[in-house]
């Protein structure tokens, strides 16, 4: 795990210096103007390749350990998805289709290096349903794929995509202990301490960010890794799972839904998720447009106590199914009351603070003047 971490800081601290010294004329992408963005200046996006180059070392030099043989098989699987990824990364713009697909096929690749999909969820039409593998196999693969791609959608402020993937192996970690599989364990520690060693220099000032490779990556780890815990601890709740990965499937939930009650493409990026309300309001609120540098990463630090509430439910629930069924319910209303909350005060907040800049300005106009 040290050796994880350090590969990928050193790693990421190498892709710094090495984009700090490249002309910005060879890069083929503008991420600044983007509908999305939430910063302000050209930021290598290529951090997924330092956490996949320390996952890589760490299995490279644990050969012989337990876990070894689980451990290859899965970072195999993900690297249609990599790779796809880092190509939009370095500018050649592969298109959310081909990223899914890709997504896709790493999920197949997984399921058949494994032979493990998921076999339950916890609703007894759907487990039925289940039964019939070649449905199990295709319910599985969206599953995992809509997970990866919700990784992505949620990485738009310094740290919260890494905090939320981090906290999330963490989480896995604590319920694969809690079921006696420590080669699940392990792995899942081993992937937390290569996504701190990229978060040193993530947060609190996105020196690099993780990039789709390494959103799709992680989502494709993480979920695949839970798909192998269910499959091997059947006493453990899907949604204790689902309460894990809450966050990054409730934000794209609501983005599909709101953009297909607005008429717009699915895939259409826009300003309305929910860690970009809370940027916008610390900006009107506390800080100012004009300092977003430091408004960013405080809104991620607003945003992560409602990414792990969840989680931490999920591991005190695991082997409660009732329990955890019911968090999911109060997280799912949780969630729903404070974006309309947030989507409600929005415009007043708005209002008062380009009220509270014109009475400020006139203040310094009539002081001049006098």
């Amino acid at each position: 795990m040290t050796l994880s971490f350090g590969v990928s800081a050193l790693t990421s601290f190498l892709i710094i210096v090495w984009f700090a010294r490249t002309k910005k004329q060879r890069f083929k992408r503008n991420d600044t103007s983007a509908v999305q963005a939430a910063h302000l200046n050209p930021t290598p996006r290529i951090g997924g390749l330092a956490i996949v180059i320390a996952l890589l070392v760490a299995a490279a030099l644990s050969h012989g350990a337990d876990n070894w043989t689980a451990f290859v098989l899965l970072l195999v699987s993900a690297m249609p998805v990599f790779v796809v990824g880092l190509a939009e990364d370095l500018g050649y713009l592969a298109s959310p289709r081909k990223r899914l697909f890709a997504a896709t096929v790493s999920g197949a690749v997984f399921i058949a290096l494994t032979g493990q999909w998921v076999l339950q969820t916890g609703i007894p039409v759907l487990d039925i349903a289940l039964h019939w593998t070649p449905f199990a196999v295709v319910f599985s693969l969206f599953l995992a794929v809509g997970i990866s791609h919700a990784f992505n959608l949620i990485d738009g402020l310094n740290g919260l995509a890494g905090f939320t993937a981090f906290a999330a192996a963490l989480a896995l970690a604590a319920i694969a202990h809690q079921t006696a599989l420590t080669e699940h364990r392990d792995i899942l520690l081993t992937i937390a301490a290569a996504i701190i060693g990229f978060l040193v220099f993530n947060f609190p000032f996105g020196k690099i960010f993780l990039g789709d490779a390494g959103a799709y990556a992680i989502g494709h780890l993480l979920v695949w890794v839970s798909v192998a815990i269910l499959w091997s601890a059947p006493d453990v709740s899907p949604f204790a799972m689902l309460l894990i990965f809450f966050w990054p499937i409730a934000d794209t939930l609501l983005a599909i839904t709101r953009r297909l009650s607005l008429g717009k493409p699915i895939a259409q990026p826009d300003r309305l998720h929910f860690h970009q309300l809370i940027m916008r309001g610390v900006e009107i609120v506390l800080l100012g447009r004009k300092r977003r540098r430091i408004a960013n990463p405080l809104a991620a630090l607003f945003t992560l106590p409602f990414v792990f509430a969840p989680m931490i439910a999920g591991v005190m629930f695991a082997l409660d199914h009732r329990a955890a069924a019911m968090a999911c319910v109060l997280s799912a209303v949780a969630f729903i009351a404070t974006y309309k909350t947030g989507m409600s005060i929005a415009p007043k907040l708005r209002r008062s603070g380009f009220s509270k800049t014109v009475r400020t300005a006139s203040s310094e106009q009539r002081t001049a003047a006098e």
